[in-house]
């Protein structure tokens, strides 16, 4: 986050606005929606600043800027093309700490003025960080499409009982829940169609209800966060990590899919590393049984899908046993990720009529997988957590009647911006993999399919080149 956004209230509070252009007036216009009162410094004025001065909405000394101007200010905006004005009003509004925005000039401001969508009460800001504009303009029109007319109407209304709610329902999850259902349901629908009468007695009613009713017992949710990639979440597995209380999450969730969560969401790290647990698998399952009991609605988020090599059929197992309901939302396994990232078939007509999962890991020094099977022709082999033991992997395979001239692909970090590649043979794999230095997350793809890929790849094949 470049830019740390804030709504600042301006109400009744004095702003230094400088310039008298029309981008000038488009910044008075906001400011007096915000209920500013506003002082603008320029020597001429046109256009529809000239109208506002005239009808008295602002203030005008028709002169040049002065430091004193700046005496009590709130809010310093620089709406004016002399760059040298523009530089000297923001040096002086920075060293009395004034927050300043000079248009179109980030590297002189000290905040961005972000694009808005106004349904009052609800604001909406979106900001590149002064990098793009124009998309923020489009981001803000694709939002305004989106977003009901009289979403205001919705907000104003749930203000009219938030502090009966808050006395009523002591648990701020109660209290979030109760408004789930508000909003989601037949009262905000009533809401935003303007029938209020309507919607005050259903709330009443549900209020009521809410008061009397027992608390909801919890739930785990096993969700995949897909192999990194935010794009690649399902709906819902985004809605639930929404309404989730507490988020159990490992290692291989990426940041960027841990941000979708809820902001006030409870946080529980349990990862596993190579070598290092955290937390054993037995203490991570009496933990979530612990939270469920205690009324939470759990998402336990798992890297790929929870149910490939996740470990996700023990946590089945020992929730169903402590009698605490379970629902599994599968996601996009890292195999096919990786696979549709890299633009590799991992079954094809001619060359892999069946595709094969392994885990690679080491257990006391060794590998133990079924050779003879992996080592079959056409079919493709990926191997999870394959990255320390490649050496036995690939001696193993080719001792078991694979070629040492067979294809394989290395992924790291596969579907994010920090992906990499590394592609060589059985025979070649080892050397190359060292002098990558791979540290991240690394699948494993073994089999003439990667010489499809490589075929009508030519970064590919340079890059096999290359090592």
């Amino acid at each position: 986050m470049q830019t740390f956004p804030i709504f600042l209230s301006l109400q009744d509070r004095p702003v230094l606005v400088v310039g008298g252009s029309e981008p000038a007036a488009r910044k008075v216009e906001l400011l007096l929606s915000a209920g500013a009162r506003v002082t603008l410094i320029a020597d001429t004025v046109v256009g529809e600043i000239a109208q506002l001065i005239a009808e008295a909405r602002i203030s005008w000394a028709g002169r040049g800027f002065d430091d004193d101007d700046l005496s009590g200010m709130a809010l310093v905006i620089v709406a004016t093309g002399d760059e040298a004005l523009a530089a000297r009003v923001s040096s002086a509004a920075q060293r009395r700490s004034l927050p300043v925005n000079v248009v179109d000039r980030p590297l002189l401001s000290s905040f961005i003025m972000p694009a808005i969508v106004d349904r009052a009460p609800i604001t909406i800001a979106i900001s590149t960080g002064g990098t793009a504009p124009a998309l923020a303009r489009r981001i803000r029109a694709e939002i305004e499409r989106a977003l009901p007319a009289a979403i205001g109407r919705l907000a104003r209304f749930a203000e009219i009982f938030r502090v009966q709610v808050r006395r009523t329902l002591e648990s701020s999850r109660d209290r979030r829940r109760f408004w789930d259902r508000v909003f989601a349901g037949r009262i905000g629908e009533l809401a935003l169609a303007g029938d209020e009468i309507a919607a005050r007695r259903e709330l009443i009613r549900l209020l009521d209800s809410a008061r009397n009713e027992n608390a909801p017992a919890g739930m785990v949710h096993l969700v995949g966060a897909g192999p990194g990639d935010p794009d690649l979440l399902t709906m819902k597995a985004h809605r639930l990590m929404q309404r989730a209380d507490v988020i159990v999450y490992d290692r291989l969730v990426s940041p960027e899919v841990l941000a979708m969560a809820r902001r006030d969401a409870e946080r529980i790290f349990v990862g596993k590393r190579r070598g290092e647990h955290c937390q054993t698998q037995s203490e991570i399952n009496r933990r979530l049984v612990s939270l469920a009991r205690a009324g939470n609605s759990v998402v336990r988020l798992k890297g790929g899908d929870p149910l490939v090599f996740g470990r996700g059929g023990e946590e089945i197992e020992a929730l169903v046993r402590a009698g605490v309901a379970v629902e599994v939302v599968p996601g996009i396994t890292a195999a096919l990720g990786c696979a549709a990232s890299a633009a590799i078939p991992l079954t094809h007509r001619d060359h892999a009529q069946a595709c094969i999962f392994v885990t690679g890991q080491l257990k006391d020094g060794t590998v133990s997988l079924d050779w003879p099977m992996l080592a079959r022709p056409r079919q493709t082999v990926v191997v999870y957590m394959g990255a320390e033991s490649l050496p036995i992997i690939a001696a193993r395979l080719v001792e078991h009647g694979l070629s040492p001239a067979t294809p394989i692909a290395l992924i790291e970090n596969g579907t994010t911006n920090q992906e990499r590649r590394v592609v060589g043979t059985l025979a070649t794999i080892e050397q190359q993999a060292r002098r990558a230095a791979l540290e991240g997350p690394t699948l494993c793809m073994i089999g003439e399919v990667i010489g499809v890929s490589l075929a009508r790849d030519p970064e590919l094949q340079d890059q096999r080149a290359s090592f």
